[in-house]
Parts: C-alpha cells; structure tokens; sequence
C-alpha cells in the first residue's frame, strides 16, 4: 500500500466513524439540523473550532469530553453545511433520514475526492503538520465563511462556502487520523 492508499483508507475509516454517529443521532432526532440557517451552522461549527483551540491551550475539559468528538463535530456539521446549501435551509423536517443519509454520503464522497486531488498535489504534507494547526486552520476557514455570508454571497474572488466547507472537513479529518496514530 503507498502512501496515497494509506490516506484513502484512513479517511475513509475516519468518516465511517463520523458516518456511524450521524446516523445513530438521525435516529434520535431526525434531520432537525433542517431547520438551521447558514449563519446558525457556521456558529456551530466555531462553537466546535474553539472548544478544540481552549483544550489544545489549556488541556482542561469539565465536561470530560475530549477533542476527538469536536472533530468528528466538525465534519458532520461540515457535510450538513454542503447539505444545507444545495438544499437551503427548512422550517420543518423535510427530508426522511434514509434522504439525509444518501446526502450525507454524496457529500462525504465528494470531500474525500476533493482531498485525493489536494494530496497528491501536496504530496501529503498535512502530516507534516500539528493537529494545532488544523484547528488554527479550520477557524480561519469558518471566518471567512462567516465574512462571505455578511457579504451576503457577493464576493470578489473566493473559492465559495461549499469550498471552505470541504475545506474544514478534510482538516477536521486529518485531525482525526493525526489523533489515532
């Protein structure tokens, strides 16, 4: 196995873990993220940023989680981002978890092709790097998302939401690998 298949399959192992969560959760709660509106997701998304930053910093946690579950955070709510703008966003639960589920997997398809052209032009060098930096990375990633939805979609040369979506999963998800090896 070369270095790219290594990635490949520990990437695809490690959303098989988040995969496996968001389901069980869709069980218990439906598609209730539905109803959230961009803004509302981005926040999310910076609430799980900066928990992971405080725990990095001060390696305190009361609530006894640690940073592996924010991560896995990060890229569930990162496809449900992808999810929530092809689709807008709902007043009610409008789509059955077997539609969420289908979703779900096109978007977590989509990221890991997005990272298998990236790394090979990159030529792997996230594992060269610090899990602090993912994070650092990640929330600078959510800024920008939160400055082009103050902009209100009307931006001069960015890559896009979508982008910076894709973008937060894979280093969430390089996060994960760096936490597990």
């Amino acid at each position: 196995m070369d270095k790219f298949e290594k990635t490949n399959a520990q990437f695809e192992a490690a959303v098989g873990e988040c995969r496996e969560l968001f389901s069980k959760k869709l069980h218990d709660y439906g598609a209730s993220w539905r109803i959230l509106r961009p803004s509302s997701l981005t926040d999310q998304l910076f609430i799980k940023a900066k928990r992971i930053r405080q725990l990095e910093i001060t390696g305190l946690s009361l609530v006894g989680e640690g940073i592996r579950p924010e991560f896995i955070g990060l890229i569930n709510y990162g496809i449900v981002g992808l999810i929530q703008l092809e689709r807008g966003f709902a007043d009610t639960v409008d789509i059955t978890p077997d539609e969420a589920m289908a979703l779900y997997d096109q978007h977590a398809h989509e990221a890991l092709e997005l990272m298998k052209r990236k790394n090979h032009d990159y030529d792997e060098a996230w594992r060269g790097m610090r899990v602090s930096s993912y994070t650092d990375l990640i929330l600078t990633k959510i800024e920008r998302v939160k400055e082009m939805e103050d902009l209100a979609g009307k931006t001069l040369v960015s890559e896009g939401i979508d982008a910076n979506y894709m973008d937060i999963i894979n280093y969430a998800v390089f996060g994960l690998i760096k936490l597990t090896e």
